[in-house]
C-alpha cells in the first residue's frame, strides 16, 4: 500500500481489506526503521495514533466515514495539538505540550483521520533548507546528502520516503511549495484566510497559510476539502461556502491559457530546471492549453519585500517567548530582565535571532517610513503586477525553484544566498494568491524539479486540475526514492 493514493487507501479500508489499525502500524514500524536517517519526525506517539486508528475503524464498521476517516496524516510541527509535544523546532518549546487543538487539527479528528506524529522544521518556520531544526537538520530521502527544502522539510520528507501517505504544512514564503519540489511530492498553499491560523504558531501572521503535502493534485484536493472552512478565532479567516476541490479534476485543459512570466525564466534558472519545466509546458499544450508571455515587473522586488515585512511580523509575534509563562527559561538569571536577555539568547536559534533583530529594526523609529511602508507599498505593486497578468491568463506556471536541491551546509553561512531559493515562490505569498508545486521531472544528480502553479483568487480547484490533468499525462509524483522501499 506504500504507494496507494488517498481515494484507494479509502476504498480499501471502506472494504475491510486493511484495517486503519493495520495501516498506521505499518507506517509506525517504517517510521521507526527509516526516521533515524531521515529525521522528518520530531515527535510520534505509537500509543496516541493507534489509539485514533480503532476509534476510525469502529466509525467505519458503523458506516459513519469520509473520505478520509482512518487515513494517518502526518502533521508539521507548527500546529498544537492537545497533548501532543508542540515544538515549532525550536529550543524555546522544546518541552511545550499543547493545551488545545489547532483547528486544521480539529477538522481532521472530525474526518476521522489519525495524528500519525509531527513533523520536523526550520525553527520558527524560518529558513529555506530545513537546517535551522533545534532538532537537526532533515535529509532529502533522494539523496540524503542533500536538504529537503524548508520550513516544512519534514512534512515533504515524510510523503516522498512514504512515511505518510500525506501531511500538514504551513507557507509563509514558500514553505510548502518550495520542499514539494526538491522532495519530489505535490504541495499547496491556498489562497490567504481560507485555511484558519487558529493554533498555527505564527512566524508572520500576514502571509502564513496552511496547506497539504500529497503524492498527487487528487489527494491534495481530498485534503483540502478538510482542511479550509472559516473560523471565528482567526480574524483572517474567511467566511466562504463550502467548496469541493474534487469537482473539475477532469476536466479538459483545451482553451486554458497559461502565462509564463519573463523574469522567472531568465538569469539564474539552471538548466536542468529549465529543460524540465519546458518539458511539462510542452506536455499541457498536447492537452490544448495555450501558453501566453506575461510580465510581473515589480517581482525582483519580492524578496527584498518579503525579508523586510515578514522579520518585523516575527519580532513582534516571537516576543511572547520570554521565558515567564511557557517555554524554555534560562537556568540562571540575576534578575527579569537578565531573565529575558538569557532566555531569549539561549532559546533562540542563530537564524531566529538574525530575523528579530532586522524585524526590530525596520519598526524602529526613524525606520518605519523608510524600510516597512516602503516594503508595503511594494507588496501593493506585486499584487497588482497579478491582477494585470490574470487579465491575459487564467494560471501562471513556472519553476518552483531555480535549482535542485543543494547540499545540507552549502548555503548555511550565507543567508542571502538561502533567501534567494524562494524568489519564485514569495510573490504568491505577498499577493494572497493560491499556489502549488507537482513533481515534473529530475535536474542534477537524479533531484526532483518542481513545476510551480500560482492561480487566482479562490481558483483552487483550476490549479488542481491543470495539476491533475497534467499527472493523468506522467507519472513522476509516483516515482520513489530507491533504497527506501
Amino acid at each position: 500500500m506504500l504507494n496507494a493514493s488517498l481515494a484507494e487507501l479509502s476504498a480499501a479500508l471502506a472494504a475491510k481489506k486493511i484495517s486503519s489499525v493495520e495501516l498506521t502500524r505499518s507506517l509506525l514500524d517504517r517510521i521507526a526503521a527509516l526516521n533515524p536517517r531521515l529525521n522528518a519526525f520530531i515527535t510520534v506517539d505509537p500509543e496516541r495514533s493507534l489509539a485514533q486508528a480503532r476509534a476510525a475503524d469502529e466509525r467505519i464498521a458503523r458506516g459513519e466515514a469520509t473520505p478520509l476517516t482512518g487515513i494517518p496524516v502526518a502533521h508539521k510541527d507548527i500546529w498544537c495539538a492537545s497533548g501532543w509535544r508542540t515544538t515549532c523546532g525550536s529550543r524555546m518549546l522544546e518541552n511545550f505540550v499543547a493545551p488545545y487543538d489547532a483547528h486544521v487539527i480539529e477538522r481532521f479528528d472530525a474526518a476521522g483521520a489519525v495524528n500519525l506524529g509531527k513533523c520536523n522544521m526550520d525553527e520558527f518556520a524560518m529558513g529555506s533548507s530545513n537546517e535551522t531544526s533545534y532538532f537537526g537538520p532533515v535529509r532529502n530521502p533522494w539523496n540524503t546528502e542533500y536538504v529537503p527544502g524548508g520550513s516544512s522539510g519534514g512534512s515533504a520528507a515524510a510523503v516522498a520516503a512514504r512515511l505518510a501517505p500525506a501531511a500538514t504544512g504551513t507557507d509563509t514564503g514558500g514553505s510548502i511549495r518550495q520542499p514539494a519540489a526538491l522532495c519530489g511530492v505535490s504541495g499547496l498553499k491556498p489562497t490567504y484566510g481560507l485555511v484558519s491560523r487558529y493554533g498555527m504558531i505564527a512566524f508572520a501572521s500576514s502571509l502564513d497559510q496552511g496547506g497539504p503535502f500529497a503524492r498527487s493534485a487528487e489527494d491534495l484536493a481530498l485534503l483540502l476539502n478538510v482542511m479550509t472552512g472559516f473560523d471565528a478565532r482567526d480574524s483572517t479567516s474567511l467566511e466562504r461556502a463550502p467548496e469541493d476541490y474534487t469537482r473539475s479534476l477532469s476536466n479538459p485543459l483545451a482553451g486554458l491559457r497559461i502565462g509564463l512570466p519573463r523574469q522567472y525564466f531568465g538569469e539564474g534558472l539552471a538548466d536542468d530546471v529549465r529543460a524540465a519545466v519546458e518539458a511539462a509546458l510542452e506536455e499541457l499544450r498536447k492537452q490544448g492549453a495555450s501558453t501566453v508571455d506575461i510580465d510581473l515587473p515589480n517581482c525582483g522586488l519580492s524578496v527584498p519585500a518579503y525579508y523586510v515585512i515578514a522579520p518585523a511580523e516575527a519580532s513582534s509575534n516571537l516576543s511572547r517567548f520570554d521565558g515567564v509563562r511557557y517555554g524554555y527559561r534560562a537556568p540562571e538569571y540575576a534578575d527579569l530582565d537578565d531573565m529575558y536577555c538569557k532566555t531569549r539568547a539561549q532559546g533562540f536559534g542563530a537564524e531566529v535571532k538574525r530575523r528579530i533583530l532586522i524585524g526590530t529594526y525596520v519598526l524602529s523609529h526613524g525606520y518605519y517610513d523608510a524600510y516597512y511602508l516602503q516594503a508595503q507599498r511594494v507588496r501593493r505593486l506585486i499584487a497588482e503586477d497579478f491582477k494585470a497578468a490574470f487579465k491575459q491568463c487564467d494560471v501562471i506556471v513556472g519553476p518552483t525553484t531555480p535549482t535542485v536541491a543543494f547540499k545540507l551546509g552549502e548555503k548555511a553561512s550565507d543567508p542571502v544566498q538561502m533567501y534567494l531559493n524562494d524568489i519564485y515562490t514569495i510573490a504568491a505569498n505577498l499577493a494572497g494568491l493560491p499556489a502549488m508545486s507537482i513533481p515534473c521531472g529530475f535536474g542534477a544528480n537524479g533531484l526532483p524539479v518542481g513545476l510551480h502553479l500560482v492561480g487566482n483568487y479562490f481558483d483552487e480547484a483550476r490549479m488542481l486540475n491543470v495539476a491533475h490533468r497534467y499527472q493523468l499525462a506522467t507519472d513522476w509524483h509516483k516515482r520513489m526514492p530507491q533504497g527506501i522501499e
